[in-house]
């Protein structure tokens, strides 16, 4: 009883500091970091340690698979280059620019277990940089690449952790061993997410019942970590793959039905993760403080020196890789020139998140290096990131000028596809209407025509209430009244609860429908 207990009070703390921190203004992340930490001190509160299987497998697929699916796979593509140069050649400089580092300080601990101290600390995290960056309105080019990065990053800090803790432990072999290792993981990873995405794209076409699939998408991403980690492939890769694939197919394969219901699940799932996995780390801080048996002077001074080694490495290498790649006359063809100012940016938008986390926890004791010491300060680079980055990359971006307002130019897109789209609604309405009541025929335009003139209306002057707005106000105190009448109805036994809840979903359903149009 007392885990289910101690479960459901850490999930109402994660809602409470999630609620607190929309109310505040600031990332869910940060508050509850600072709530767990906090909580720690609190006598009387249980014991929480944090298994590094339950991250992996339970809490990072999941997490990766819908940051996967929210992905333009076509966006992504173009920015592939940039994306690789970030998820694979700054993880192995951070790792070994940290591990030099450290290794300088604490020259008794082996250079092997200090670069995999940098591996763990690399990859920054793809929850609250994405997240800060949709909210702030950073350009569209920007948020991908920190999506993509932060895709790819996680698996790239894994492989090169399990490599140096195997040059640790006297299991490592030659260089081009390790590359015919590295490329079996990440191509085994390609196979097998791509053929487990095929195989729930073929689910999802079949299926006609939400709920069953909902179920499939649930379970997709850790039946491919499970199984990835069973053929020794990377999962990471196979997680990513997978969601790339099926969030580019599902326009194709889900109904709409399915579609909104599996949004919604999705949302609660991510939003319950994150909040507890946060929650855990702020949580665990005190108890890692104390383990430590290094004074805290030194303790302090490491971390200090990890957490700068991180910032300037991510300086240079963001300047040297944007501008010393335009020097290639086929780069300089294809792709703009940026300012300093958004290298800047993505600089800044290094947050430390999730994988970190389950890379520490990997770290086993016994092995010549001061375990706890390693685990703190990943933990402590967390919190630093998120303290400081998140809580100044929004400054940041405003005060470079690196943020893109695509409201107007979104809308006139979607104008025009809209008004493409109604002339095809239009042409199909004409091929099937025969023997149809000339009023559906007329109620079906008039439809048709309203759904277009939202989307150009978009356009206009958004000063003075349109047309479509204030249909949209009048007829949510329409569906209120009705709703009221319904409820009254069964109050008083005219009604069954079945004809109330049809009924109000009915109205449920057509006030979603007029609060999309507001947006």
């Amino acid at each position: 009883m007392e885990p289910i207990v101690d479960t459901v009070v850490l999930v109402a703390i994660a809602v409470l500091g999630a609620a607190l921190a929309r109310r505040l203004g600031f990332i869910a992340p940060l508050v509850l970091l600072v709530a767990g930490l906090g909580l720690s001190f609190m006598p009387g509160l249980p014991h929480v340690e944090i298994e590094p299987e339950l991250v992996l497998i339970g809490i990072l697929p999941p997490l990766l698979y819908v940051a996967a699916l929210q992905t333009s796979v076509i966006a992504f593509r173009r920015a592939l280059r940039p994306i690789l140069l970030l998820a694979v050649g700054l993880v192995v400089v951070t790792a070994f620019a940290v591990g030099l580092v450290v290794h300088a300080l604490l020259p008794a601990v082996p250079l092997a277990a200090c670069v995999a101290l940098g591996a763990v600390v690399a990859p920054p995290d793809a929850v609250s940089a994405t997240a800060i960056a949709r909210r702030i309105g950073l350009p569209r080019r920007v948020v991908t690449i920190l999506e993509g990065e932060s895709l790819l990053n996680d698996a790239s800090a894994l492989v090169l952790l399990r490599i140096s803790i195997g040059a640790l432990t006297g299991t490592a072999v030659g260089f081009l061993d390790i590359t015919r290792e590295v490329a079996l993981k990440a191509g085994g990873g390609v196979l097998l997410g791509f053929a487990f995405a095929l195989g729930a794209a073929w689910l999802h076409k079949k299926i006609v019942d939400p709920l069953l699939d909902d179920a499939v998408s649930l379970l997709t991403p850790f039946v491919v970590v499970i199984v990835a980690e069973r053929m020794h492939t990377s999962s990471v890769v196979a997680v990513v793959v997978a969601g790339l694939y099926l969030g580019h197919r599902i326009p194709y394969l889900l109904s709409a039905t399915s579609r909104l219901q599996m949004d919604a699940v999705w949302r609660l799932v991510i939003f319950l993760l994150e909040g507890v996995v946060f929650l855990l780390v702020g949580l665990q801080l005190r108890e890692l403080i104390s383990s430590i048996e290094l004074n805290m002077a030194t303790t302090i001074r490491i971390t200090l020196a990890v957490f700068v080694t991180l910032v300037v490495v991510r300086f240079a290498y963001l300047y040297l890789a944007t501008y010393l790649a335009r020097l290639v006359p086929r780069i300089r063809s294809r792709e703009e020139r940026p300012p300093i100012a958004v290298p800047t940016v993505i600089a800044w938008a290094g947050m430390r998140g999730v994988v970190t986390l389950a890379a520490a926890l990997t770290l086993q004791p016994g092995q010549g290096y001061p375990r706890e010491l390693f685990v703190f300060v990943a933990f402590a680079i967390i919190v630093l990131t998120l303290l400081i980055h998140g809580t100044t990359l929004p400054w940041l971006a405003r005060r470079l000028g690196v943020v893109q307002d695509t409201t107007a130019e979104d809308a006139l897109a979607e104008a025009g596809v809209q008004h493409a789209a109604s002339r095809a609604a239009l042409e199909r309405l004409e091929e099937k209407a025969g023997g149809a009541p000339s009023s559906v025929v007329e109620r079906l335009r008039a439809l048709t025509d309203s759904r277009a003139n939202v989307a150009w209306e978009r356009l206009g002057n958004q000063d003075q209430e349109t047309p479509s707005a204030a249909y949209g106000r009048l007829r949510r105190e329409m569906i209120s009244a009705e709703r009221h009448v319904f409820k009254v109805a069964r109050n008083e036994g005219r009604i069954s609860e079945e004809v109330l809840n049809r009924a109000q979903r009915e109205l449920d359903l057509e006030e979603s429908q007029l609060n999309r149009s507001d947006d």
